[in-house]
């Protein structure tokens, strides 16, 4: 997942404070990105900190990008609170800045943006971004994208999100390879037929592979996401109705879901494309 242009320059109106970054001194600042990306801004740049980090922005990869903005919004939501808090000028003592309008709609507005960017880890970001690359299809990235931006947003919604990717990944394996399937298969049936086209039951390791053993587990374990998804989205997920007494999972049940999706389509995808090009399927 990606910044839009607007949505970094709002972060840096929040942290870029007429050519500082926020309270840092020069050293602490090189200290910290050093720490974030791994390049020490104002050593590198030979430039204030605000026109650093903004060279940086300009240059370094999205996930770069991504890595140090969500560094300082956790490093601004713990040192300025008072900047973003209403509050009393008799109760300054437990702030160290004083309410500020204009920085408070700033941090709301980035604060929409972190909940839906950065609530997904960068590695897992990374993962999805290959995987949309792969699918070229509009319809499939729309679903990884909702379904990233819902694990903070709207866990439920996420979770459904997570078995219909499972079920549009074989879906296509199966078709691509002519394959007909049945309309009423569950995603677990559905998962079961792409990893036996692909040669990744259990069954397919001879017994006297390296790690046999370990590698039929694997393929068991990588199987049951999509049965055990299934029967997670059942009570929790979206598509059913629910009773006024329900009480859904919290974003950290979302992203365990959201996380198992991407890691099984990611490599039922790649396998079926390093099958393709060796004309193994």
């Amino acid at each position: 997942m990606k910044l839009s242009n607007q949505e970094i320059g709002a972060f840096m109106l929040l942290f870029n404070r007429n050519g500082y970054v926020l309270d840092f001194s020069t050293p602490q600042f090189d200290i910290f990105t050093l720490n974030s990306v791994g390049i020490a801004l104002c050593e590198e740049y030979k430039l204030s900190k605000g026109k650093s980090l903004s060279s940086y922005i300009n240059q370094a990869s999205p996930e770069s990008v991504i890595t140090l903005l969500k560094d300082l919004f956790e490093y601004y939501e713990e040192n300025y609170e008072g900047e973003f808090t209403p509050h009393e000028d008799s109760y300054w003592g437990e702030y160290k800045q004083s309410y500020n309008a204009e920085y408070a709609r700033l941090y709301n507005k980035c604060k929409e943006i972190a909940i839906r960017v950065f609530g997904s880890s960068i590695p897992l970001i990374k993962e999805a971004e290959k995987l949309k690359e792969s699918f070229s299809s509009d319809y499939l990235n729309a679903q990884i994208d909702l379904m990233l931006q819902m694990q903070s947003t709207n866990p439920t919604e996420a979770i459904g999100k997570a078995k219909e990717l499972i079920e549009s990944c074989c879906k296509t394996i199966l078709e691509v390879n002519s394959l007909e399937y049945d309309k009423n298969w569950d995603v677990g049936k559905l998962t079961g037929e792409t990893m036996k086209l692909l040669k990744l039951m259990p069954s397919d390791i001879p017994e006297n592979a390296p790690a046999a053993a370990e590698m039929k587990s694997l393929l068991g374990n990588l199987r049951a996401i999509a049965t055990n998804m299934a029967a997670l989205r059942n009570p929790y997920g979206s598509g059913h109705g629910k009773s006024a007494t329900y009480k859904g999972l919290t974003e950290r049940h979302a992203k365990l879901a959201v996380g198992s999706s991407i890691t099984l389509t990611s490599f039922l995808w790649e396998t079926h494309e390093e099958r393709r090009q060796k004309n193994e399927v």
